[in-house]
Protein backbone atom coordinates (compact mmCIF):
# COMPACT_ATOMS: atom_id res chain seq x y z
CA UNK A 1 0.00 0.00 0.00
CA UNK A 2 0.67 3.58 -1.13
CA UNK A 3 1.56 5.89 1.98
CA UNK A 4 1.58 9.49 1.57
CA UNK A 5 3.22 11.30 4.14
CA UNK A 6 1.54 15.04 4.43
CA UNK A 7 4.22 17.69 3.35
CA UNK A 8 6.39 19.60 5.58
CA UNK A 9 4.86 23.26 4.85
CA UNK A 10 8.10 25.07 4.80
CA UNK A 11 10.45 22.62 3.02
CA UNK A 12 7.97 20.19 1.00
CA UNK A 13 5.36 22.63 -0.59
CA UNK A 14 6.42 25.05 -3.62
CA UNK A 15 6.45 28.75 -3.52
CA UNK A 16 4.12 28.57 -6.68
CA UNK A 17 5.08 28.42 -10.45
CA UNK A 18 4.44 32.43 -11.00
CA UNK A 19 6.19 33.18 -8.28
CA UNK A 20 7.15 36.62 -7.53
CA UNK A 21 3.57 37.36 -9.25
CA UNK A 22 1.45 34.93 -7.45
CA UNK A 23 3.17 32.86 -4.58
CA UNK A 24 1.93 30.06 -2.47
CA UNK A 25 1.04 31.38 1.76
CA UNK A 26 1.44 28.64 4.05
CA UNK A 27 -1.94 30.75 6.61
CA UNK A 28 -0.52 30.39 10.51
CA UNK A 29 -2.57 32.59 12.28
CA UNK A 30 -5.74 34.61 11.47
CA UNK A 31 -7.18 37.65 13.06
CA UNK A 32 -9.53 35.83 15.23
CA UNK A 33 -6.52 34.15 16.82
CA UNK A 34 -5.98 34.93 20.76
CA UNK A 35 -2.75 33.17 20.66
CA UNK A 36 0.46 32.94 18.31
CA UNK A 37 0.82 30.19 16.51
CA UNK A 38 3.77 29.21 14.41
CA UNK A 39 5.43 26.73 12.22
CA UNK A 40 7.39 23.95 14.30
CA UNK A 41 10.62 23.80 11.97
CA UNK A 42 11.52 20.47 13.21
CA UNK A 43 7.62 18.54 12.69
CA UNK A 44 5.79 21.00 10.15
CA UNK A 45 3.27 21.15 12.93
CA UNK A 46 1.73 24.34 14.10
CA UNK A 47 2.57 24.93 17.62
CA UNK A 48 1.23 27.68 19.85
CA UNK A 49 4.40 30.28 20.40
CA UNK A 50 2.77 31.91 22.92
CA UNK A 51 -1.18 34.21 23.89
CA UNK A 52 -1.41 37.30 22.40
CA UNK A 53 -0.71 40.06 24.13
CA UNK A 54 -3.22 42.62 26.00
CA UNK A 55 -5.69 43.41 22.98
CA UNK A 56 -2.79 42.52 19.91
CA UNK A 57 -4.62 40.64 17.61
CA UNK A 58 -3.07 40.25 13.85
CA UNK A 59 -5.40 42.31 11.50
CA UNK A 60 -4.79 39.89 8.54
CA UNK A 61 -4.17 36.29 7.89
CA UNK A 62 -0.37 35.60 8.72
CA UNK A 63 2.16 33.07 7.49
CA UNK A 64 5.16 32.47 5.38
CA UNK A 65 5.98 31.78 1.77
CA UNK A 66 7.09 28.15 1.56
CA UNK A 67 11.15 27.35 0.89
CA UNK A 68 12.30 30.91 1.31
CA UNK A 69 14.56 32.30 4.37
CA UNK A 70 15.39 35.31 5.00
CA UNK A 71 19.05 34.94 5.25
CA UNK A 72 22.44 36.91 4.07
CA UNK A 73 20.90 38.07 0.33
CA UNK A 74 17.88 39.78 2.58
CA UNK A 75 20.25 41.31 4.90
CA UNK A 76 22.16 42.86 2.39
CA UNK A 77 19.02 44.49 0.80
CA UNK A 78 17.84 45.43 3.94
CA UNK A 79 20.90 46.93 4.75
CA UNK A 80 21.01 48.70 1.02
CA UNK A 81 17.46 50.08 0.88
CA UNK A 82 17.52 51.05 4.39
CA UNK A 83 21.22 52.56 5.17
CA UNK A 84 21.14 51.24 9.01
CA UNK A 85 23.31 48.75 9.53
CA UNK A 86 21.62 44.52 9.55
CA UNK A 87 23.71 42.05 10.99
CA UNK A 88 22.00 38.93 9.33
CA UNK A 89 18.21 38.00 8.17
CA UNK A 90 16.17 36.36 10.92
CA UNK A 91 16.79 32.89 9.91
CA UNK A 92 12.61 32.36 9.53
CA UNK A 93 11.14 31.98 6.04
CA UNK A 94 9.65 35.02 4.45
CA UNK A 95 6.41 36.65 6.46
CA UNK A 96 3.32 37.39 4.20
CA UNK A 97 0.11 39.05 5.93
CA UNK A 98 -2.74 38.29 3.00
CA UNK A 99 -5.69 40.78 2.67
CA UNK A 100 -9.06 38.79 2.29
CA UNK A 101 -12.63 40.29 2.45
CA UNK A 102 -14.20 36.80 4.01
CA UNK A 103 -13.36 35.59 6.68
CA UNK A 104 -11.29 32.86 6.93
CA UNK A 105 -11.24 30.59 10.62
CA UNK A 106 -8.11 28.95 11.00
CA UNK A 107 -4.95 28.75 10.27
CA UNK A 108 -3.04 25.66 8.18
CA UNK A 109 -4.16 26.31 5.19
CA UNK A 110 -2.52 27.16 1.82
CA UNK A 111 -4.11 29.85 -0.22
CA UNK A 112 -2.82 31.45 -3.41
CA UNK A 113 -1.40 35.06 -3.04
CA UNK A 114 -0.51 38.03 -5.44
CA UNK A 115 2.37 40.75 -3.39
CA UNK A 116 1.36 44.37 -3.36
CA UNK A 117 4.59 45.75 -1.48
CA UNK A 118 5.85 44.91 1.74
CA UNK A 119 7.95 46.97 5.19
CA UNK A 120 11.01 46.43 5.96
CA UNK A 121 11.08 45.77 9.72
CA UNK A 122 14.02 45.71 11.70
CA UNK A 123 13.99 43.59 14.70
CA UNK A 124 17.28 43.83 17.06
CA UNK A 125 18.86 44.66 13.78
CA UNK A 126 18.24 41.53 12.17
CA UNK A 127 15.93 41.90 8.90
CA UNK A 128 12.34 40.86 8.99
CA UNK A 129 10.59 41.70 5.94
CA UNK A 130 6.64 41.51 5.86
CA UNK A 131 5.04 41.00 2.28
CA UNK A 132 1.65 42.66 1.79
CA UNK A 133 -0.40 40.74 -0.40
CA UNK A 134 -4.00 39.99 -1.52
CA UNK A 135 -6.23 37.17 -1.80
CA UNK A 136 -5.84 35.45 -5.36
CA UNK A 137 -9.73 36.52 -6.60
CA UNK A 138 -10.74 38.37 -3.81
CA UNK A 139 -13.81 40.14 -4.88
CA UNK A 140 -12.75 43.54 -3.12
CA UNK A 141 -9.09 43.84 -2.71
CA UNK A 142 -7.94 42.10 -5.97
CA UNK A 143 -8.80 45.80 -7.13
CA UNK A 144 -5.43 46.89 -5.19
CA UNK A 145 -2.28 46.06 -7.34
CA UNK A 146 0.04 48.15 -4.93
CA UNK A 147 0.70 49.28 -1.57
CA UNK A 148 0.06 53.03 -3.07
CA UNK A 149 -3.67 51.47 -3.47
CA UNK A 150 -4.22 50.54 -0.10
CA UNK A 151 -5.71 53.22 2.38
CA UNK A 152 -3.36 54.11 4.78
CA UNK A 153 -4.74 53.20 7.54
CA UNK A 154 -4.84 49.57 6.55
CA UNK A 155 -0.96 50.04 7.03
CA UNK A 156 -1.07 52.17 10.30
CA UNK A 157 -2.86 48.94 11.89
CA UNK A 158 -0.94 46.53 10.34
CA UNK A 159 2.74 48.99 11.22
CA UNK A 160 1.05 49.29 15.00
CA UNK A 161 0.45 45.21 15.45
CA UNK A 162 4.28 44.21 14.67
CA UNK A 163 5.74 46.80 16.69
CA UNK A 164 3.94 46.28 19.58
CA UNK A 165 2.94 42.32 19.73
CA UNK A 166 6.32 41.10 21.27
CA UNK A 167 6.22 44.34 24.22
CA UNK A 168 4.73 45.11 27.61
CA UNK A 169 3.69 48.49 26.91
CA UNK A 170 6.30 49.80 29.79
CA UNK A 171 9.12 48.05 27.50
CA UNK A 172 10.89 49.67 24.92
CA UNK A 173 10.50 48.25 21.26
CA UNK A 174 13.50 47.08 19.43
CA UNK A 175 11.42 46.70 16.46
CA UNK A 176 12.00 49.29 13.68
CA UNK A 177 9.85 49.65 10.29
CA UNK A 178 12.31 51.51 7.97
CA UNK A 179 9.74 52.17 5.57
CA UNK A 180 6.90 50.85 3.21
CA UNK A 181 7.55 49.77 0.36
CA UNK A 182 5.54 48.81 -3.29
CA UNK A 183 4.83 45.75 -5.62
CA UNK A 184 8.37 45.82 -7.50
CA UNK A 185 10.29 45.93 -4.23
CA UNK A 186 8.09 43.25 -2.78
CA UNK A 187 9.39 40.64 -5.72
CA UNK A 188 12.75 41.34 -5.20
CA UNK A 189 12.26 40.48 -1.43
CA UNK A 190 11.02 37.62 -2.94
CA UNK A 191 13.10 36.76 -5.13
CA UNK A 192 16.04 37.16 -2.68
CA UNK A 193 14.48 34.83 0.19
CA UNK A 194 14.07 32.17 -2.41
CA UNK A 195 17.36 32.48 -3.71
CA UNK A 196 18.95 32.32 0.32
CA UNK A 197 16.49 29.04 1.09
CA UNK A 198 18.30 27.68 -2.34
CA UNK A 199 21.68 28.35 -0.78
CA UNK A 200 20.63 27.30 2.45
CA UNK A 201 18.86 24.01 2.15
CA UNK A 202 18.98 23.14 -1.57
CA UNK A 203 16.07 23.14 -4.46
CA UNK A 204 13.86 20.23 -2.99
CA UNK A 205 11.84 18.12 -5.15
CA UNK A 206 8.29 18.83 -5.49
CA UNK A 207 5.88 16.37 -3.43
Amino acid sequence: MNIKHKAHPWHGISPGDNTPDIVTAFIEIVPSDTVKYEIDKDSGYLKIDRPQKFSNMIPTLYGFIPRSYCAEKIAEYAATQSGKPVSKGDGDPLDICVLSERSVTHGDILLQAIPIGGFRLLDGGEADDKIIAVMKGDEFYRQWRDVSDCPESYINRLKHYFLTYKHLPSEKSVCEITHVYGREEAHEVIRRAIADYQYHFGCQDDE
